[in-house]
C-alpha cells in the first residue's frame, strides 16, 4: 500500500480536487493523499452497466494518481450502500450486452480486490449481493451501526447461484462454513450479526462514520 511520498495526517481543511460522472463522485483530498468515492445513483446505486464502467475509471484514475495512497468508498443514498447487480442488464438483451456487463463486473471487482490503495468501505446502509461483494474486496469494512441496515450474499433467495470468486471472496472474509450456510440460505444479515460472523470489521454510529474512517485510514497509512 505505501506509496514512496509520505502525507501528512488527516486535515479539515485540507485542499481537495473532484470529479463526478453521473453515477460515481470522487474527491481527492491532496493532503491527507486519500480519495473519497460516494455512490450516486438513485434509487438504490445498483450495479448497472453504466455504474459499473464509471467505477472502474475512477478507480484507473486514482490508482494512476501518485498522491492517492487511500479510497474511502461510501454511498451518497440514504440507507442504501448498494444493491448489487441489476436485474435488468441480465433480462431480453443481446449475448453481446450480457458478455460487456459480466466483463464490467469481473474488472471492477478484480481492479478493487488488487488494488495497490489502501481500501476502506463505508457501509452507510444495506448492502446485498453486489453490494457486498464490493464491501468484501475491501481492505477494512466499516458498517452503520443500524440494526435495519443488512449485508450478504442472497442470491440463492433469488433463485441463481452466487459466482465462485463472489463465494471465495466471502470465504476468505468469514471462513467456510458460515459462507457456506449464508450461501446456500441466501442470508441477509443486520448489522450486529454482521459484525458477529466477521463480514464487517467494525460497528460505528451513523453519525460517527467519517471520523472513525478518517482514523482507521490514518492508522493503515502510517505504515512504511
Amino acid at each position: 500500500w505505501g506509496r514512496a511520498v509520505r502525507q501528512p495526517p488527516f486535515l479539515l481543511l485540507a485542499p481537495c480536487r473532484a470529479f463526478s460522472d453521473n453515477k460515481i463522485q470522487v474527491e481527492m483530498n491532496e493532503s491527507s493523499g486519500v480519495a473519497t468515492m460516494k455512490f450516486k445513483s438513485p434509487p438504490v446505486n445498483s450495479l448497472s452497466l453504466d455504474f459499473l464502467t464509471e467505477f472502474c475509471i475512477s478507480l484507473e484514475k486514482l490508482e494512476n494518481d501518485r498522491a492517492c495512497r487511500g479510497i474511502i468508498i461510501t454511498s451518497a443514498i440514504p440507507k442504501i450502500f448498494s444493491s448489487g447487480l441489476d436485474i435488468t442488464e441480465m433480462c431480453g438483451k443481446s449475448t453481446e450486452h450480457y458478455t460487456e456487463f459480466w466483463r464490467a463486473l469481473q474488472e471492477m471487482w478484480l481492479r478493487l480486490y488488487s488494488s495497490n490503495m489502501v481500501t476502506l468501505a463505508v457501509i452507510n446502509g444495506s448492502s446485498p449481493a453486489g453490494g457486498c461483494l464490493i464491501a468484501l474486496s475491501c481492505d477494512y469494512r466499516i458498517m452503520a451501526e443500524n440494526p435495519k441496515y443488512t449485508i450478504g450474499l442472497n442470491e440463492a433467495q433469488l433463485g441463481i447461484v452466487a459466482p465462485f470468486w463472489f463465494k471465495d471472496t466471502f470465504v476468505n472474509v468469514v471462513g467456510q462454513r458460515v459462507a457456506e450456510r449464508s450461501l446456500q440460505l441466501g442470508s441477509l444479515y443486520p448489522a450486529p450479526e454482521a459484525l458477529k460472523f466477521g463480514i464487517v470489521d467494525e460497528l460505528v454510529p451513523e453519525e460517527k462514520l467519517q471520523e472513525k474512517a478518517t482514523a482507521v485510514m490514518a492508522q493503515w497509512l502510517a505504515l512504511p
